[in-house]
């Protein structure tokens, strides 16, 4: 068993790089990929701890992009290399994008009448600051009564405060992907507010692109979704891939490798066949 979508402290989740890499070991997964949010930091300092335990680490990465209207996230996946340093600038830079839009998120809490301030957020996270540290910060002083009722009044898109954020295009993130000689897969696509037959347009306009695969196995997918996606990357030619998304205590309900309620259970030949792609 596998799980190659995971993110630490050092983006959105709750579990230390250390912490994730005992409870991979703990559960015994085979291989471990952290795909955290806009940052190398918590993948970089698993290492050591990766080696320790006997888990084989994946470096990779998740990044929000614009394609077709739509607010695209992208994996992705380092199997060849490590990024390169023109990547990592890149990436950078989305994490200059991410602190204008917290800024702009602060003052338009205030001015909804909610008094926080970026340094109360950045007490709940780490490096990369992202929604999920504001959810936070808004239940702890009483102006929501859950991370998801913070969302929905005032973090959501459509909400009352919500601020869009600068993402580079999906070209462009993709071209960056392809140039450091790293594999491009969509994530989640079932959170993705389209038809089946809108799906499979989109997912053959990224291919030709250079999508390589699409995360089939995911914690939000039933088992009917699992197999048509798993069918659609099949139909488009490309690679089938998986993760549980574990977040730890922000998304209790999500066990690391196995999802909801043991819905996931990612088999190591889909590492193997991520590996054969060229």
């Amino acid at each position: 068993m596998i799980d190659l979508h995971t993110h630490t402290d050092e983006s959105d989740g709750t579990f230390s790089p250390k912490e994730l890499i005992e409870e991979a070991r703990r559960v015994g997964l085979q291989a471990l990929a952290i795909t955290d949010h806009d940052t190398f930091a918590g993948y970089d300092l698993a290492v050591p701890h990766a080696e320790r335990c006997g888990v084989e680490l994946i470096c990779g990465i998740e990044v929000s992009t614009k394609y077709s209207g739509h607010s695209i996230h992208l994996l992705a996946y380092f199997l060849r290399r490590v990024p390169s340093h023109e990547f990592r600038k890149w990436i950078t830079s989305l994490q200059t994008s991410r602190q204008r839009r917290n800024e702009a998120l602060v003052q338009k809490l205030c001015s909804r009448g909610v008094p926080i301030t970026l340094e109360d957020v950045k007490a709940s996270g780490r490096k990369v600051i992202a929604r999920p540290h504001f959810a936070s910060v808004l239940v702890e002083r009483g102006y929501a009564i859950s991370r998801e009722d913070a969302f929905e009044r005032y973090l959501d898109e459509g909400a009352s405060c919500f601020v869009a954020r600068e993402e580079p295009t999906f070209d462009e993130a993709i071209g960056q992907i392809r140039t450091s000689d790293a594999l491009a897969v969509l994530p989640h696509p079932g959170r993705l507010n389209v038809t089946q037959e809108q799906m499979e347009t989109m997912v053959r306009e990224m291919c030709d692109l250079g999508l390589v695969g699409i995360e089939a196995y995911h914690s939000d997918h039933s088992r009917a979704q699992m197999e048509y996606y798993s069918s659609m990357s099949r139909k488009c030619g490309i690679a089938i891939t998986g993760g549980s998304d574990f977040h730890g205590a922000t998304k209790p309900d999500i066990a690391l490798g196995t999802g909801i309620g043991g819905n996931l259970n990612t088999p190591y030949a889909l590492l193997d066949e991520l590996r054969q792609l060229r």
